[in-house]
């Protein structure tokens, strides 16, 4: 009892840490826009997850819409999780275009009843490594999910040395925020979707640029030819993570769009 008292209140001191780390301030890697660089991230997940348009999608961590505009921009019925109801207003200022979506304040670690079973798909985007404990995490976005829904993650590569270069000599990032990186290995997240009742985990990895790149013609076909090299594969900066709930088949592919893990820990 006394162990799990003590889990409760580290639990509740990250989240409000994780909180004051994001609504401080508006961080430029926050706000929404529109370029090739997020939109390949948003068809990218959509692909891998074989997400159909009329798909009803929860974006957990969701912010301040960065991907989640773009989600609903697809046809797509998105419903925003986050944990801030900071950055949920700002959402919804950014929302100019007045998109059919809806946001919910919430903890993806215990999601409310209303919305058990309740999407096809639960999505999201440099997450799961701000989650004090990624297995109750999974556990949450499994709850989520209808029958034969599935889960599907974009997460920084751990083995990519440009991450912690940046999160060494950008402003405002921490690494006591952003240390959940050394979590987001294949074997690590196969064993938490397992552990979550999810099934068939499945993982690829893309990419290769920087926006200030990757966002220029050149730039895009130069990374499109480095990608076909597979000694870089390992180190690809962007990975997906991908795991179904048991039940009905899963839909055909989308159309082609322009082991215990210890809280805040790193379980190998």
């Amino acid at each position: 009892m006394a162990d799990a008292g003590r889990d409760k209140r580290e639990d509740r001191a990250y989240n409000e840490f994780q909180r004051a780390y994001f609504e401080g301030g508006t961080k430029r890697t926050m706000v929404p826009r529109e370029d090739r660089y997020l939109r390949r991230h948003v068809e990218e997940t959509l692909r891998f997850g074989e997400i159909e348009r009329g798909a009803r999608v929860a974006e957990v961590g969701c912010g301040m819409g960065r991907y989640t505009l773009l989600l609903a921009k697809r046809g797509l019925r998105v419903t925003g999780l986050d944990l801030s109801p900071v950055l949920l207003e700002r959402l919804r200022e950014y929302n100019v275009e007045n998109l059919d979506l809806d946001v919910r304040c919430v903890d993806v670690e215990d999601p409310p009843s209303d919305l058990a079973g309740a999407f096809d798909a639960v999505v999201g985007f440099f997450v799961l490594h701000h989650l004090y404990d990624l297995g109750k995490g999974l556990q949450g976005i499994t709850r989520l999910l209808k029958a034969g829904g599935r889960a599907v993650f974009v997460e920084p590569n751990p083995l990519n040395p440009l991450y912690y270069l940046q999160i060494a000599f950008t402003p405002g990032m921490h690494w006591k925020a952003e240390r959940g990186i050394l979590r987001m290995r294949p074997k690590i997240m196969r064993q938490g979707m397992a552990g979550a009742g999810l099934r068939r985990f499945r993982f690829r990895r893309f990419g290769f640029f920087p926006p200030a790149l990757a966002n220029r013609s050149p730039g895009a076909r130069l990374e499109g030819w480095i990608e076909r090299i597979p000694l870089f594969e390992a180190l690809r900066p962007f990975q997906l993570f991908r795991a179904d709930l048991a039940g009905r088949e899963s839909p055909g592919r989308i159309e082609a769009y322009p082991a215990a893990i210890s809280p805040g820990g790193f379980s190998a």
